[in-house]
């Protein structure tokens, strides 16, 4: 007798669609629990310049791979795909049914189609020379090298990029030739979200980031781990740093940060269209048409 397969849902859309509300209207309708697939909720002290869900949001809903490492630690996709798969394993063993939610295709991909990457460790030393040669160098040595991954690494993305050149310089083979593909026995449902009015979502948020304290919690995490932490090259952080280095007015702050989002949501999209072509949501009523759909995929 065969055993019953092992469903597992999905929510992706680009930055600023609503993912975080209507995922968890959709999980309070399921009684099950969120698993965040995002590059930046999973670190600590990130809440603004993330959107991460609120503690009244989490304490409504539980949320995993929220909150799990320091600011200082950069988690690559090999790390956080070891950190998921076990978290998700230990719902599966409960009979718990797993929901992932995110924007960050690279590493919801990692899980539900099981990319493998090279299991290198940080290189610290060489980490800081490629710092120093700048975006703009390194950007050019990776084409020379791995022409392949820069067709898929936004020329603007510095961790990615430097991570890829690591890789080369300590297997002497690129990234993009040692990827893997092992997908997990899993029936998956993936659900797409997407809006006519991204652009003014996105603004809306960015306005409500620089209200809300992002310069603040900027200035914390300087504070903790200094202005040269790599991950303050995020999008808002990045913004931030400049206001507080009076480098930036606020409306100029909040001018270029939206630009960039609506560029990166530009590329989110892209991604999802031709990595995961997600069923896509109609979003004239958006719970009522992912229920339609979850329920009939479960039954």
């Amino acid at each position: 007798m065969s055993s019953s397969p092992t469903n597992v849902i999905v929510l992706i859309g680009p930055t600023a669609s609503g993912k975080t509300e209507l995922a968890i209207d959709i999980a309070d309708y399921l009684k099950t629990y969120i698993h965040n697939i995002d590059s930046r909720q999973i670190y600590k002290y990130m809440d603004i310049g993330t959107a991460k869900p609120s503690e009244k949001q989490q304490n409504k809903i539980k949320h995993f791979l929220i909150d799990i490492e320091e600011p200082i630690n950069h988690i690559n996709v090999k790390q956080f795909q070891e950190i998921a798969q076990k978290s998700i394993k230990r719902e599966l063993k409960k009979n718990n049914l797993p929901f992932l939610v995110g924007g960050s295709g690279l590493y919801m991909n990692s899980i539900t189609k099981g990319f493998f990457v090279p299991d290198v460790p940080p290189q610290s030393h060489l980490r800081r020379q490629l710092e120093k040669l700048g975006q703009k160098e390194c950007w050019q040595l990776l084409k020379n090298c791995d022409p392949i991954s820069t067709k898929t690494i936004n020329f603007a993305d510095h961790i990615r990029t430097i991570r890829a050149l690591e890789v080369f310089y300590v297997t002497g083979k690129p990234l993009s030739s040692q990827k893997i593909q092992r997908p997990p026995d899993w029936r998956i449902l993936e659900l797409g979200l997407d809006r006519d009015n991204l652009k003014e979502r996105i603004l809306q948020r960015t306005k409500n980031m620089f209200l809300n304290g992002i310069i603040d919690e900027t200035k914390y995490l300087i504070s903790q781990y200094g202005s040269d932490l790599p991950i303050l090259k995020t999008i808002g952080y990045q913004e931030a740093r400049d206001v507080l280095d009076r480098n930036l007015t606020i409306d100029k702050a909040i001018e270029l940060t939206t630009t960039k989002t609506i560029q990166f949501a530009k590329r989110q999209k892209t991604w999802f269209r031709n990595k995961n072509n997600p069923i896509w949501l109609n979003n004239k009523n958006l719970l009522k048409d992912a229920i339609i759909k979850i329920e009939s995929f479960l039954d």
